[in-house]
């Protein structure tokens, strides 16, 4: 079927991912702080980078915080068929959020995804360890409530469904948006994408969240999120 073998494929993804201990954070850059970090994860066949839905995101969300200075990090993962190197995405997002929360104290994080990249980072904010998964040795687990502060919103594009994960891999868990960042969660799906919504039967409608709209719209919630939680005497020293 062209839907799934071109898009998400989870088998053993939270697995992978529970069963890798998380690394050491890179090293501190020399580069200034920004305002505002992305850190997104493209979809899967898409090359490196953060994609033609991360594009069309990052170029909205630019235009729409209002002067303040925006890196963008493209989560590095495979992005393949090859589902066990998906937990690649999750460990190194988990350990670039945690460098900018621990180097840079002022700026405001934002988690993105496209199709696996949603799932990627869907499952980064999850509040603990699906049931069935040991705790390995040297597994932090979940990303410390610290942490979780410093994240201003998180866009999700696209992010398969159960009905979907398990009709592709039935030992995946769904795709659960933990209580700390669901009320700063855009999650977007198009009704006819098939692989975020069950009534969904256009499998081009997965490519079409610029050409819909939905990724300005991701823009404005997120750049809402983030001048929200700027302090009013940061703003007025700037």
């Amino acid at each position: 079927m062209i839907v799934i073998s071109r898009l998400f494929a989870a088998t053993g993804l939270i697995a992978s991912a529970l069963m890798s201990p998380l690394v050491a954070s890179p090293t501190a850059s020399a580069a200034p702080c920004p305002d505002v970090e992305l850190v997104f994860a493209r979809g899967t066949f898409e090359p490196p980078g953060v994609g033609g839905t991360g594009e069309a995101f990052v170029e909205s969300l630019r235009s729409k915080l209002g002067g303040k200075s925006l890196d963008v990090y493209p989560v590095a993962y495979p992005a393949s068929l090859d589902f066990q190197t998906a937990a690649d995405g999750v460990i190194d997002a988990s350990n670039k959020v945690q460098a900018v929360a621990a180097e840079c104290p002022d700026t405001k994080i934002v988690l993105g995804g496209f199709s696996q990249g949603a799932a990627v980072a869907g499952y980064l904010t999850a509040d603990s360890v699906p049931a069935g998964f040991a705790m390995p040795a040297g597994l932090t687990g979940p990303m410390p409530a610290a942490v979780a502060d410093r994240v201003a919103a998180v866009a999700l594009f696209g992010k398969p469904s159960s009905g979907f994960l398990q009709m592709v891999a039935n030992t995946a868990p769904p795709i659960t948006v933990g209580h700390l960042y669901a009320g700063k969660t855009a999650d977007l799906c198009i009704p006819e994408d098939p692989i975020c919504s069950p009534g969904g039967g256009d499998s081009n409608a997965h490519n079409l969240y610029p050409a819909d709209g939905l990724t300005d719209q991701a823009a404005d919630f997120v750049a809402q999120k983030v001048l929200a939680s700027t302090p009013k005497t940061e703003e007025t020293a700037r």
